[in-house]
């Protein structure tokens, strides 16, 4: 293990750039969906844009970002994609994991009937064909398989316990084994390696806070840490310390083509705000970990980091700026595209949010109560949408945004 050295990428560097280009809880009562949606035919574009918002859930057209449904549903809601190639949302609020059908295969936008009962309803996490739903208020995993879902009756499903109830997240591999995380209530210490029927092959309790993960080529399998990430490969895993008392990865943003993981980064545990500075990057293979700060003034809350098909690095930043970057950390381009945001004062409020899919960032604006979707070749606005609800968190969905 190893602690490294910072780098910062030189603000002069940025504006070479310029000058040639320029964590919840929720709360709801029973779902039921718009009565104008039946019979709205697919999306040409084989995806869907679902916006959470206070009351409900509206779903886009991927590529017009035109209205074509919405559904509701009460209380704080979160949106995860369920992974399938149908484009269905699970819909996070009190009680469980709701299945929205966006519409994409069906032709009508409403939730299905379908809820997983959930104590606290949390992580949603598709990889290889199978998905789990990680219940924060009992510890409990449940996992099927991705395509089953959309019938209007739950699908067949294991279940497996954690030691104690955390806000955890737990992943199945091709190989049918799980990785889940160990805590409590009060705190999270790393990750437990399971065989299907729930048995410990083996545990790593060096990842204290453990948060968010991402499986990367050849499912190798990142874990975010509050003092570094960890690794698991091959059975084993390994700890990469961050070069930081405290630097904390709380999220990862990755892709299965690249070995090289993006992280969040924080070092001041009491700082007030979301925005953050810098980012991690950690090379899977070399199994080594690189702190890259940001030119001044480009800030990014967990919502404002995505991977394009190139598997380059986008940060929307609270100067409204989208920014593009090589997988060194180094800046290619920066587009002006929304106006300067300040860092939400809680998790829950809403702010500015980016999803990439391909080379298309979606972007929300939610002081203005919009929707962009921008060209990462040339920095146009390609399509954009005024909406009558203030947005929250969103997903893209359907085979198109996988």
């Amino acid at each position: 293990m190893f602690r490294p050295a910072r780098t910062r990428l030189a603000a002069g560097a940025l504006a070479a750039v310029a000058a040639v280009t320029l964590a919840g809880c929720a709360s709801g009562t029973a779902p039921s969906s718009a009565p104008d949606t039946a019979g709205e035919p697919p999306a040409e574009s084989g995806t869907r844009v679902a916006i959470a918002y206070d009351g409900g859930v509206l779903v886009l057209d991927g590529e017009t970002l035109e209205p074509v449904g919405e559904a509701e549903l009460d209380g704080y809601l979160r949106v995860n994609s369920a992974g399938d190639d149908s484009g269905h949302v699970f819909v996070t609020a009190d009680g469980g994991f709701h299945l929205l059908d966006t519409g994409l295969a069906s032709g009508e936008v409403a939730f299905t009937g379908e809820v997983f009962d959930a104590v606290a309803p949390g992580h949603v996490t598709p990889h290889a064909g199978r998905t789990a739903l990680f219940d924060d208020g009992t510890g409990g995993v449940r996992i099927f398989d991705t395509d089953a879902v959309g019938t209007g009756e739950l699908p067949e499903y294991d279940e497996l316990a954690s030691e104690e109830a955390h806000h955890g997240v737990a992943i199945e591999l091709s190989d049918g084994t799980v990785l889940s995380t160990i805590g409590t209530a009060e705190s999270r210490s790393g990750v437990r390696h399971l065989s299907a029927d729930g048995t410990e092959l083996a545990r790593s309790e060096q990842c204290p806070g453990v948060h968010g993960e991402g499986a990367l080529k050849d499912e190798v399998v990142m874990f975010g840490c509050e003092d570094g990430v960890l690794l698991f490969s091959g059975g084993a895993f390994t700890k990469l310390d961050a070069p930081d008392e405290f630097g904390r990865t709380g999220n990862a943003y990755v892709t299965d083509t690249s070995a090289i993981a993006v992280g969040d980064y924080r070092t001041d545990p009491d700082a007030e705000g979301y925005l953050l500075s810098a980012l991690t990057l950690i090379d899977t293979a070399a199994q080594t970990l690189e702190v890259v700060d940001l030119p001044e003034g480009v800030e990014y809350t967990w919502l404002g980091v995505g991977r394009d098909s190139h598997d380059g690095i986008v940060v929307l930043s609270a100067d409204g700026s989208l920014y593009t970057l090589e997988e060194t950390g180094a800046v290619q381009d920066s587009w002006s595209v929304i106006e300067p945001w300040e860092s939400p004062e809680e998790w829950q409020q809403p702010h500015p949010a980016l999803r990439v899919v391909g080379d298309l960032a979606y972007v929300t604006e939610p002081a203005v109560n919009s929707i962009h979707a921008v060209d990462l070749h040339t920095g146009e606005v390609v399509a954009s949408q005024k909406l009558d609800v203030v947005p929250g968190e969103f997903v893209v969905v359907g085979a198109g945004a996988h």
